[in-house]
């Protein structure tokens, strides 16, 4: 009975490798990526840092890692692969891209939303999304009755947004039924129009909004899933910046960052709970 069960315990293993069951982000035999190579040969992976949360934090406490948040998670994960240290490398929002070019960096590890002017100069890895909620007042029927925000595009809606924000063209775009008001504020959104009831909903970036709905209470968004966490709504890619030519680094890095979808996922959603 024993040997039996040893047997087939072996056929199972045998089974699963053969269907492909090992680690998709296995490193890259030596010759395959020169970029691997190098970072191997140097005993280091340099990255470009800079500070955005929910992906990327540093640390100022003086005890502890240096940075946390998925983008500093997945790094780690990647030069523990390789078996090479972290090199950081400090860069401002002007050099985080152009330091690829330049070779002083192999990853900027600074999170970037991919777009198609960057996609002309550098290859994304990408592990999350940026997007967008819309929200009111949880005693307004216009939202608290819509189950989707298809619903909200409608002639008896009024959309308050602010004037030269990221969603201003969006949701004009979204919104064409909608009476759209523009606004000017301080603020990252027009809460003043939704509390005073002269406007039903606005837009809110998904990560702000968890702590707009702890400040300000008696709101409500949409999408209502996961607390409006998996919205697609104006939806762009957040990852890594690589040098371009570089397939093999590519596919390998974006293999990993999906095998470790759902801890980078944890890890950033404890920061906007925790931390924003």
């Amino acid at each position: 009975m024993k040997s039996r069960l040893i047997g087939a315990a072996l056929l199972a293993a045998g089974l699963l490798a053969s269907t492909g069951a090992s680690l998709a982000a296995d490193v890259p035999a030596p010759g395959v990526s020169p970029r691997i190579d190098a970072i191997k040969a140097s005993g280091k992976l340099r990255i470009g840092v800079l500070t955005n949360p929910p992906w990327l934090i540093e640390n100022t406490t003086g005890s502890g890692e240096p940075w946390e948040g998925p983008a500093w998670v997945l790094a780690k994960k990647a030069a523990d692969a390789l078996g090479v240290k972290l090199d950081l490398v400090a860069v401002s929002h002007e050099t985080k891209v152009p330091a690829l070019a330049a070779n002083q960096i192999d990853i900027t590890v600074t999170p970037l939303a991919e777009s198609e002017e960057r996609k002309k100069v550098i290859d994304f890895v990408n592990y999350s999304t940026s997007s967008v909620c819309m929200y009111g007042l949880a005693s307004n029927k216009k939202i608290a009755n819509a189950k989707t925000v298809d619903e909200l595009n409608a002639a008896g809606v009024t959309v308050a947004y602010l004037i030269g924000a990221p969603e201003e063209a969006w949701t004009k775009e979204r919104f064409p039924k909608a009476q759209l008001k523009g606004m000017i504020s301080s603020s990252p959104t027009p809460i003043e129009e939704i509390m005073a009831g002269r406007s039903d909903v606005a837009p809110i970036n998904r990560i702000q909004w968890p702590r707009l709905s702890k400040t300000v209470k008696g709101l409500i968004a949409l999408p209502k899933e996961n607390n409006c966490q998996d919205s697609q709504e104006k939806a762009a890619a957040i990852g890594y910046g690589i040098d371009k030519g570089q397939d093999a680094f590519r596919k390998w890095l974006q293999a990993l960052a999906d095998e470790m979808s759902p801890e980078l996922k944890q890890v950033e959603q404890k920061i906007i709970a925790d931390k924003l």
